[in-house]
C-alpha cells in the first residue's frame, strides 16, 4: 500500500494541529513534496547532515523533527559547508523534512505531556495559554457518487477533530432537488427542468482556526457548480491549548529529591538546579526547551519550582528574588517526546517503517 506525504503530514496534524502553534513559528513541511511516497520515516529533534546520513543509511525519505531545520533565513546554500552540504544531501536523496514544534509543545501527549508524565504529575493546566477555539457546524449536501471524497477532503482539511479522534461525521441520505437556470452548466441535470438527485447530508464540527481551509477543500472536491451548504456558529468552545504544564507532584519532597528523580526519569547526566537543597515543593510547573521568558507565568499560577531549559543568569536571578525554584535539565529534554512521535506515527501508517534517530545530537556534555 503507497502512503502518500500528505497521509503522514495528516497524522501529525490531527494530533498537533497547526493552529496550536505559536505565531509565526517555523512549522509544517520544509524540504521536499507533500505528495512524495512514505517510503520509511525518522523522527529526530534536530536535523544535522549526520541525521540525514543516518535517514539514507535506513533508506528513509521523510524526516519528522521537531526544531525547524530552517530557523534563520539561508544567506547561501554552499556545498563546500556543512550547511548547504546537508541540504544537497537531503535534495539529491529526496528526503522531505516536516516540522512540529511548538504545536507538538501544546498537544495533549507532547512535549510538556510526556515531560509531566515521567515525573507523575498529575492534575495538569496550561501554563500559557495561546488559544481556545470556537466551534462551527458544517452542514453539506453531496451526491452519492462524491460522498466519500468530499468527506475525506473536508476532514483531511481539519473538520471532525474532536480530541483523539479525527473523521467524527454523521450522514443521512436524503433527496435534492434543483433548477438550473439559464448561463448554468450543472454536474447533474438539464437547465430549465427540476432535477431530483440521491444526496447525502454530511454534518460535523469545523473549529474557526481551519473554517476556510475545510470550505475551499469541500467546494475543490465536490462536483457541483453551486454547493449547497450550511454554516451554524456554536455555544461551545474547546479546551484551553498553550504551551507548558503546571500540576502537582504524587506527594511533596524536596528540591534535592525532585533533582534526582528528574536525573533518572529524564536520562540525564547532570541538570542546573536554583533554589535550597532542602527546600520543600509539590507544585511544578513544566515548559520543554528554551522557557526562561516565562517565569512569571508559574509563578503566578502558584509554582513552587519551575521545570525549563536554556536558563540564563539574569533571568535566575529575577527567578530566585521572587522566590521560585528552578531545575533546568537543558534544551535537548525535548527528545523525550521522540518514541511518542514514533508511536503514534506508526500506529497511524502501520505498513511503513518509522524509526527514532540513534544520533546524539545534544550539543553539550557534562564534565
Amino acid at each position: 500500500m503507497t502512503i502518500k506525504g500528505t497521509e503522514l503530514i495528516q497524522a501529525m496534524e490531527v494530533w498537533a494541529p497547526k493552529h496550536m502553534a505559536m505565531e509565526k513559528d517555523r512549522i509544517g513541511l520544509q524540504v521536499g513534496e507533500p505528495d512524495e511516497e512514505v517510503k520509511g520515516v525518522l523522527v529526530a529533534l534536530d536535523v544535522t547532515e549526520a541525521v540525514v546520513d543516518e535517514a539514507i543509511r535506513m533508506g528513509a525519505n521523510w524526516i519528522v523533527a521537531h526544531h525547524a531545520i530552517i530557523f534563520r533565513p539561508l544567506k547561501d546554500l554552499r556545498t563546500d559547508r556543512p550547511a548547504g552540504r546537508m541540504y544537497a544531501k537531503l535534495l539529491t536523496h529526496k528526503i522531505n523534512v516536516f516540522i512540529a514544534h511548538t504545536n507538538l509543545d501544546a498537544a495533549e501527549g507532547g512535549v510538556n505531556d510526556v515531560m509531566c508524565d515521567l515525573l507523575g504529575i498529575k492534575d495538569r493546566e496550561v501554563l500559557l495559554p495561546t488559544n481556545r477555539p470556537s466551534y462551527h457546524k458544517i452542514v453539506v449536501f453531496i451526491p452519492d457518487s462524491h460522498h466519500e471524497k468530499v468527506l475525506t477532503a473536508m476532514c483531511e482539511a481539519g473538520a471532525g477533530a474532536i480530541g483523539d479522534y479525527s473523521h467524527c461525521t454523521f450522514n443521512l441520505e436524503g433527496t435534492g432537488t434543483f433548477l438550473p437556470g439559464a448561463g448554468s452548466d450543472p454536474y447533474i441535470g438539464k437547465q430549465g427542468e427540476l432535477a431530483k438527485v440521491s444526496e447525502v447530508r454530511l454534518e460535523t464540527i469545523v473549529s474557526t482556526e481551519v473554517r476556510e481551509s475545510v470550505i475551499q477543500a469541500m467546494k475543490n472536491a465536490h462536483p457541483y457548480e453551486e454547493v449547497a451548504y450550511d454554516m451554524y456558529p456554536l455555544d461551545l468552545q474547546g479546551k484551553v491549548v498553550g504551551i507548558g504544564r503546571v500540576g502537582s507532584l504524587p506527594s511533596t519532597m524536596t528540591l534535592q529529591e525532585l533533582a534526582e528523580k528528574m536525573k533518572t526519569a529524564y536520562r540525564l547526566t547532570g541538570l542546573r538546579m536554583v533554589g535550597e537543597p532542602d527546600h520543600l515543593v509539590n507544585r511544578v510547573a513544566v515548559l520543554g526547551g528554551s522557557g526562561g521568558g516565562y517565569y512569571r507565568e508559574a509563578l503566578s499560577q502558584g509554582a513552587d519550582v519551575y521545570i525549563t531549559g536554556d536558563l540564563d543568569h539574569h533571568t535566575v536571578m529575577d527567578a530566585k528574588a521572587e522566590g521560585l525554584t528552578l531545575l533546568d535539565p537543558g534544551h535537548h529534554a525535548e527528545e523525550l517526546v521522540l518514541e511518542t512521535v514514533k508511536d503514534r506515527l506508526q500506529k497511524m501508517l502501520p505498513s511503513v517503517q518509522v524509526e527514532v534517530t540513534t544520533v546524539d545530537t545534544n550539543p553539550f556534555t557534562f564534565v
